[in-house]
């Protein structure tokens, strides 16, 4: 059966051209790629070249420094086609990053740093795969960070310890979010943090960045470190944005790229019920395809139904950003909320379809399951998008 429901939602012209170029590159990029890349925890250089080499990294750059110029509605479709085409979540993970860590030099960069930087980006010739941010003992409070940046002349001196710095290794540079004034000397806990741009080669051949990589059962395709900063120098004129403004440099942009995160679930849900779909349709017992059994196209149909419902909603509400940050909040969260749940259920149908299948490599949904359980932490758990709606839509009491 053609998957044809998968280009029910309306887009725009651009969405179109967009997805289409998308959907030929992935092309290239079958299934096997992509299981045998996480099966070796292998980074997918090739694919991410030939993005790159198209200019899809500089999707949000700006057309003056080289780079598309388009915006949410585009890299939602982008990056919604490149998790259903088989890459998965994990393999929109490999490129979401690229896309997104550009922003804050577009919004905030001096001239100087996006002159030099962002041509570079647009043409797949410079990478920024990274953004260090989250710590051992902090977790989602990312203002209880307690890396350092003490000024020292025209340099920034860093000391501190960052976990979950993913793709560091196949980054040219990382964005660096640091306490530059201490938290109990700020009026705010949100003040008294700066963002840098680090050159990741020059911090580990100097011995002020160490790495250590962490051992993990999803997204083989992304590798995640511990990383500790000893005596990192930073060149002042690698400051992003204002000096203790870096937390509110985060906001800007941070509910469009979660609208996202959540185009990537709805990708990978999609990928998933496919998949069961088609195994549902070969497979025979009993002298008739199991699709025949309820018990197995109800889970199917009823995910099915969460997934469309979710991207219906995700790209409504990536045409529609231009409200107040609070608003555009309520709708980001939620998207996430509702698309990593649908992605979730529809991995799991698609498991339950296959059987004792459904755990064997060769047959994928193993991996969907798994990436899907990730989408319910990351990059923020279900919990605290529940809370953001509980409080800032329902007008409950804030309970954090």
């Amino acid at each position: 059966m053609a998957d044809t429901w998968r280009d029910d939602v309306r887009l725009t012209d651009d969405q179109r051209r967009v997805r289409d170029e998308i959907r030929a590159i992935c092309a290239a990029f079958d299934d096997g790629y992509w299981r045998e890349r996480d099966a070796a925890g292998e980074y997918p250089h090739e694919f991410v070249e030939r993005l790159g080499e198209a200019g899809w990294l500089g999707v949000l750059v700006p057309e003056a420094y080289g780079g598309k110029g388009y915006g949410t509605e585009e890299s939602v479709a982008m990056l919604g086609e490149i998790a259903a085409s088989g890459a998965g979540f994990s393999g929109a993970q490999t490129v979401h990053a690229a896309v997104y860590n550009s922003a804050p030099l577009v919004n905030h960069g001096s001239e100087a740093m996006k002159e030099e930087l962002l041509p570079r980006v647009a043409r797949g010739e410079a990478w920024i795969q990274c953004f260090s941010l989250t710590e051992p003992e902090t977790g989602s409070d990312s203002t209880a960070m307690r890396t350092q940046a003490l000024r020292e002349g025209e340099e920034y001196v860093v000391h501190g310890e960052k976990l979950w710095t993913s793709r560091i290794d196949v980054s040219d540079y990382l964005v660096l979010a640091a306490r530059t004034t201490p938290r109990e000397e700020t009026a705010r806990k949100t003040e008294g943090i700066s963002l840098f741009l680090v050159d990741v080669e020059r911090g580990i051949e100097s011995g002020a960045i160490e790495l250590e990589e962490i051992e993990k059962t999803v997204s083989g395709v992304v590798s995640s470190f511990r990383v500790t900063y000893d005596g990192l120098r930073i060149p002042r004129e690698n400051l992003i944005g204002e000096e203790d403004r870096g937390f509110y440099h985060v906001l800007d942009g941070l509910n469009e790229e979660r609208l996202v995160i959540a185009a990537e679930c709805v990708g990978l849900g999609e990928l998933a019920i496919v998949r069961g779909v088609a195994y549902a349709n070969e497979r025979e017992v009993f002298d008739r395809r199991i699709g025949a059994n309820q018990a197995i196209q109800h889970p199917l149909a009823a995910a099915h139904s969460r997934v469309q419902a979710a991207k219906l909603y995700t790209y409504d509400a990536a045409r529609r950003t231009e409200a107040d940050r609070e608003t555009v909040g309520a709708r980001a969260n939620t998207a996430k909320y509702l698309a990593a749940e649908a992605a979730f259920e529809a991995a799991d149908a698609a498991v339950q379809t296959h059987g004792g299948r459904g755990v064997a490599r060769e047959y994928d949904v193993e991996r969907y399951f798994r990436e899907a359980r990730l989408t319910r932490l990351v990059p923020i758990t279900q919990e605290l998008a529940l809370n953001y709606i509980g409080e800032r839509v329902l007008g409950l009491p804030r309970s954090y």
